[in-house]
């Protein structure tokens, strides 16, 4: 049992004007929602948050970009993962029509369930303003939690009430002997500062780097730190047998806060892990929403478990 509470939600949408997004979204829907959390919450217009006198106590950095703890018992954080993940539409360039419907989801963790009502009014207010080329702009109806059995409607906007709803905890299924992941957005591992390519990828480094994110979402926004042995698991990890059908999909986007081009490029396809997946397990489990790798906040590294008995539902698809 992991210590974390996750939800994911779907938001229905409605394109007010010509909409047109990029090949992937997840950025600039990401950028979209800062931009419109910020003008909802900020009260001293500091443009700079680390510079803020509330940069510690605003709302707004503790959903959007959390603060690293200004002491830890085992190492000093830059950064830290932040405690939602935006799933964008399906890959590939998309332009609705004025009066077309299309939808994404965005996953919340931990202590940011509670400003569920705040977020969706940050969404409002970011489709409202403009996404995409051209600032497209769309409206928000309606926001769907989606549980292990079904959706279930907890906005609308015609009512303007956030009902509350339960969540579903973290229900692990039993472990199996073998499992294959559906790498749906570009996985970016990284060594020494750059992207690991399909021949360079291995079962260890991935499930190490997939139980360090869930230990760290866990310990910043959830109930504790995990306790683990990372020795044992990097030994166990090397006794999986590995199959792997990757490759390599290239993607970039332009860095408003860095004035350049960013090429952001990962992995993808299908990879079956076999052997004694226990140690794993949870954690395999978890990462259906809280993703894997770099840039995971917009996106990246999403993957679904291809099996008909393990519950479906939480793989975010269109």
């Amino acid at each position: 049992m992991i210590p974390l509470q996750v939800a994911r939600y779907r938001l229905n949408c409605i394109a007010e004007t010509t909409l047109r997004l990029p090949e992937y979204a997840g950025s600039a829907l990401r950028g979209a929602l800062g931009h419109a959390l910020k003008r909802s919450v900020c009260v001293t217009r500091e443009r700079d948050c680390k510079a803020c006198a509330l940069y510690r106590t605003c709302v707004y950095p503790a959903i959007f970009e959390p603060p690293p703890p200004e002491e830890h018992a085992i190492q000093r954080f830059s950064q830290i993962p932040a405690p939602y993940v935006v799933e964008p539409p399906e890959w590939g360039e998309k332009v609705y029509a004025k009066g077309q419907p299309f939808h994404f989801h965005m996953v919340l963790m931990g202590r940011a369930l509670k400003h569920i009502p705040l977020i969706i009014h940050a969404w409002q207010r970011a489709l409202a303003l403009g996404v995409g080329t051209g600032d497209g702009r769309s409206n928000l109806l309606t926001v769907d939690y989606c549980g292990d059995e079904r959706a279930s409607q907890i906005y609308d906007a015609q009512v303007g009430e956030c009902l509350p709803h339960e969540i579903d905890s973290l229900q692990v299924p039993d472990a199996q002997s073998s499992v294959e992941l559906e790498i749906q957005t570009p996985l970016r591992l990284q060594h020494e500062g750059r992207p690991l390519r399909p021949q360079e990828i291995n079962a260890e480094r991935l499930l190490i780097s997939l139980i360090k994110r869930v230990s760290l979402v866990s310990e910043f926004h959830g109930s504790g730190p995990l306790s683990l042995d990372f020795s044992a698991i990097k030994v166990a990890a090397r006794d999986l047998t590995s199959d792997q059908q990757l490759t390599w999909r290239d993607w970039g986007r332009y860095s408003s806060r860095q004035q350049q081009d960013m090429k952001l490029g990962g992995v993808v396809g299908r990879w079956k892990l076999a052997g004694d997946l226990r140690p794993f397990w949870p954690h395999i489990h978890a990462g259906q929403w809280l993703h894997v790798g770099k840039n995971a906040s917009f996106g990246l590294g999403k993957y679904a478990i291809l099996d008909a008995s393990h519950p479906h539902s939480l793989t975010g698809g269109a």
